[in-house]
């Protein structure tokens, strides 16, 4: 049986065309396997656990925390399910949409994060560094106006407890990936 996983590698540029950061490893969860809810958008959900990232100015680092992250098609933002011991921990990045070309999806990040803690609070952090960044690099007035609706969508999302934000799905995604990981159907 083969792989059902397929390996990506996902960067991150900043407005201006440089790379922000590189996750080396990291796995595509089959279609099949995906929730009603995801596929209806058609949501490409990656896993990675203690995958390399590499930094603009070249430093490495191992993540020990597993993430799992959900890229929606024309959506100005993505998710990350961070499995802490704690709980989940949302991580969502108002960015563009993602863009995919062979086994690599590329984004920008507009430095604006949402986090929602395991105890449901929600916070909006990076609010200076975004309008910083938008001087600095000069964000047409389009993108301000996306990048503000993409912040109030996810927020909206959050609220609703839409997709992705279903710890009982991030779990199990994450279990069954480990157990083929260790030994289940080995490629």
């Amino acid at each position: 049986m083969h792989h059902p996983y397929t390996p990506y590698v996902i960067k991150s540029f900043k407005h201006d065309g440089h790379l922000h950061r590189k996750w080396l490893q990291n796995w595509l969860v089959p279609e099949h396997l995906l929730l009603p809810e995801h596929k209806k958008e058609s949501i490409m959900v990656f896993i990675n656990s203690q995958t390399k990232i590499q930094e603009a100015d070249g430093k490495e680092w191992v993540s020990r925390i597993p993430g799992i992250s959900f890229f929606i098609p024309g959506v100005w933002h993505n998710v990350v399910a961070l499995l802490e011991e704690n709980g989940v921990r949302y991580y969502c990045n108002v960015a563009s949409p993602p863009y995919v070309t062979g086994n690599v999806l590329t984004y920008i990040d507009y430095d604006l994060d949402v986090i929602l803690l395991p105890n449901g609070d929600v916070q909006v952090v990076d609010e200076e560094e975004y309008e910083r960044h938008r001087i600095h690099y000069h964000y047409s007035e389009a993108v301000h106006l996306k990048v503000q609706r993409g912040l109030e969508a996810v927020l909206q999302r959050i609220g609703e407890g839409a997709a992705p934000f279903n710890d009982s799905w991030v779990l199990e995604c994450y279990e069954r990936w480990k157990a083929q990981q260790d030994g289940g159907e080995l490629p």
